[in-house]
């Protein structure tokens, strides 16, 4: 899901889609408005699920989408190999997900993490 915001009000921290990508706003910086056009910012952005930097220039009142990015918690029913089979605890659907370099050994079955869903991807994001 996404909604859509002008430039001028995302904020660093922020989210915004670059790409088709959701991405987690490194920087921004904004020119002054010109003699005949209007001020533009540049974002810098990291993607949430790919870690590639990416960056965008777009007039201050351009507007853009904003994933709505929603941090959940899951409990960790079975580990196979390099895939964890997860249970979301508010609607207790179990699905199967990859497991990240950062976490792989440190899940335990029956353990509670947190994990992030934007655009129809998940991450695990805390054990």
């Amino acid at each position: 899901m996404k909604e859509v915001a002008e430039v001028r009000e995302l904020k660093v921290n922020r989210y915004v889609i670059i790409d088709d990508e959701p991405c987690k706003i490194v920087s921004i910086t904004t020119s002054k408005p010109g003699k005949h056009g209007e001020a533009k910012a540049r974002i810098e952005a990291i993607g949430v699920f790919d870690g590639q930097k990416r960056s965008i220039v777009h007039p201050v009142k351009h507007k853009v989408q904003v994933p709505l990015i929603d941090k959940r918690s899951a409990q960790v029913i079975s580990v196979m190999g390099d895939t964890v089979q997860l249970m979301d605890m508010e609607t207790y659907d179990t699905f199967e997900m990859p497991i990240p370099e950062e976490f792989k050994g440190k899940l335990e079955t029956g353990k509670e993490i947190q994990y992030l869903e934007a655009l129809g991807k998940r991450k695990i994001t805390r054990v």
